[in-house]
Parts: C-alpha cells; sequence; structure tokens
C-alpha cells in the first residue's frame, strides 16, 4: 500500500542524498587516482619555491682566449673565480670571503653597466683586468685528479654564500682584493687616486712567512733607464724615497732628478709591490718587494691567516672592508642579463 511521504521526511531525504552520497558517487571513480588529495592533509602540500631574480642571472662573460661570450649562471661564475683567484687549499673560510668579494665584484659591475666597450656586450673579461675566471672543463684540466676534492670545497665555500654580497650605504662595494700585503693594506685615494670609505689601510700581520710576502727581480739596467727615462750611474741603492702612503709603500720617489709615484714605478718595471728597494749592481737592478699586487682591499693570504687564527669569513672581510654589510643581493630586475 502506497503511504505517502511527510513532507519533513522529503527533505530530509534530499539532503542526505545531496551531501552525502552525490559527492562520494562523483569522486568515487577517480578514487585510485587522486589518493594524493584525499589522504593528503593541507598542511603538508607544500607549494613550489619561486626562484630569486639573483638565481636566474647569467653573466656574460669575454673569453679572451676563444675570443666569444660565453653566458654563465652567477653562482656557477663566482665558482669559477674562486677556484681561479684563490688556492683551493686554502681554509674553507678565505674561500668564502673570497665567494663573497667576487660576488660582490660583478655584482657592482651589471648593477651599474661599468663593464665598459666589451665584445658581444660582454659584462665581464675572464682576465685579470676584471676577475680570473675559468669554466668547469679548463678546472679538470687544471687540476687533473685534484679536481674532485678541490671543487667540493669550493662548491661548498660558495654554497654557503649563496646570493651574499657586501654593501655600503646599499650598495655593492668595489670589492677589490689582491694576494698578500707588506704588513698592511693601502687606502684606495693613496693607489688609484679615488677615495671609498670602505677601502681603508688596516694592518695586515698574517701575510709574513708567506710565500710572496718578500720576492726579488733582477732586470737589466738598460731596460730600467729605458722605462723610466733616466739614467743611472752608481751601484747601490737606486732613488731616494720622499714620501710613504698610509700602508708603508712608496708615494713618491725621486731618480736621477725625476720624481715618480711608487705605483708609476711599479707598474713600469713590472714589480710585485709599490713596496720596494732598488739596487744597481753592475748591469742590473735588483729590486726587493715586499706584498704581491696593489694592496687595496682584502689581502688573500692575509684572510687565510686570519681563517687559520680561527675568524670566520664574515669577520674577515668586516675587517678588510670597513663599515659594510653582508646583504642578499637583489639585482635590477630590468638587466638583460638575466636567462631567456
Amino acid at each position: 500500500m502506497f503511504m505517502r511521504m511527510k513532507p519533513i521526511t522529503f527533505f530530509v531525504s534530499v539532503f542526505v542524498v545531496v551531501t552525502v552520497l552525490l559527492p562520494a558517487l562523483l569522486v568515487l571513480p577517480y578514487s585510485s587516482k587522486s589518493s594524493f588529495l584525499l589522504e593528503t592533509k593541507p598542511k603538508e602540500i607544500k607549494r613550489a619555491a619561486i626562484p630569486s631574480l639573483a638565481s636566474t642571472l647569467a653573466v656574460p662573460v669575454y673569453r679572451t682566449a676563444e675570443k666569444k661570450v660565453e653566458k654563465v649562471a652567477l653562482e656557477e661564475y663566482v665558482k669559477g673565480v674562486v677556484a681561479s683567484e684563490m688556492p683551493a687549499d686554502f681554509k674553507l673560510e678565505a674561500l668564502k670571503a673570497q665567494a663573497l668579494t667576487a660576488r660582490t665584484y660583478i655584482a657592482r659591475l651589471l648593477d651599474s653597466a661599468q663593464g665598459g666597450n666589451l665584445p658581444g656586450g660582454a659584462a665581464v673579461t675572464d682576465s685579470i683586468l676584471h676577475q680570473v675566471y675559468k669554466n668547469d672543463d679548463e678546472l679538470k684540466k687544471l687540476w687533473g685528479d685534484e679536481y674532485p676534492e678541490k671543487m667540493k670545497k669550493i662548491t661548498k665555500a660558495v654554497a654557503e654564500t649563496k646570493g651574499k654580497i657586501l654593501t655600503y650605504d646599499g650598495k655593492p662595494i668595489f670589492a677589490s682584493f689582491f694576494s698578500t700585503s707588506n704588513g698592511y693594506t693601502e687606502n684606495s685615494e693613496d693607489y688609484w687616486g679615488t677615495k671609498y670609505p670602505y677601502l681603508k689601510s688596516v694592518k695586515s700581520p698574517w701575510d709574513q712567512n708567506t710565500p710572496k710576502f718578500v720576492q726579488k727581480q733582477e732586470i737589466s739596467l738598460l731596460d730600467v733607464e729605458k722605462r723610466l727615462g733616466v739614467v743611472i750611474q752608481k751601484d747601490g741603492e737606486v732613488g731616494t724615497i720622499t714620501e710613504k702612503t698610509a700602508g708603508n709603500r712608496i708615494a713618491r720617489i725621486t731618480i736621477d732628478g725625476k720624481s715618480f709615484r711608487g705605483k708609476e714605478i711599479r707598474e713600469k718595471l713590472g714589480l710585485r709591490s709599490a713596496d720596494f728597494t732598488l739596487t744597481k749592481k753592475k748591469q742590473e737592478v735588483i729590486a726587493v718587494t715586499r706584498g704581491f699586487g696593489h694592496g687595496v682591499g682584502m689581502s688573500q693570504y692575509g684572510a687565510n691567516g686570519m681563517a687559520k687564527a680561527g675568524k670566520n669569513y664574515k669577520q674577515i672581510v668586516k675587517y678588510y672592508y670597513k663599515g659594510v654589510a653582508i646583504s642578499e643581493y637583489k639585482p635590477d630586475p630590468g638587466r638583460s642579463t638575466a636567462k631567456q
């Protein structure tokens, strides 16, 4: 016998069908393929990380030997510079400091378009004109069987400073560095004539007793006279030092009545440092130098000495670069060097 359903019972039945049975019927055919969505709690679903602009940046490097431009991912470029500019057997903290300087140096060039009129729109060369850079294949040939161990260490140093640069007033600094000090670094204005507030002379005692602290070069008397435009007649010490820099290098020296800057003598004679003595001995001039390089910024052997003494990379860079901060590199989003 047919019984008429009461209105309230009808509505309850419809509610059950709509809210319970219908969704189950819709999901059931796809349940075998949708177990992840069904079983995973919302908090366990992770969003894919959005890469930073710096991580997608490519550095256009002019390869001087091949005469071509090679685009290199930023962090790979930093690895190639650290591997080329600092001995891989240096302490890890020194290598980290070098990674910061290398990344900062190129960041400043990229952000301010200071690379110059290089071929193919390159921002930097692979030579000492900027920073020495070698790619992975070149390093494998250079290091041979030692490549895996050395590259593992370089990679660690770069990874542990990834994306970090040195800034002053929020801008990348001119992160100059050199091999070995004479016991002091140099004020930037004393060598280049340009004053940077963070490139100040500091003591660097860690460089002593390192391979490049004191070196001797022999140059023919004829070459010296020709390059300097002087005549040197008597044997013995050449020239009279008239002024020294804050970094204890020669600021001015007089030779045969002519006044020269220490930097000028260094460059014309190809000396390793502007802290030098010149001595004539018959037809030779013997140059004895202390330190190796221009002396401005971070001393690499000094950084390694600090690392050996227990200092970390942050302490190292903040010692050699005064008043700087370690910041995240945020390149100009309009840079054309971003990977396409």
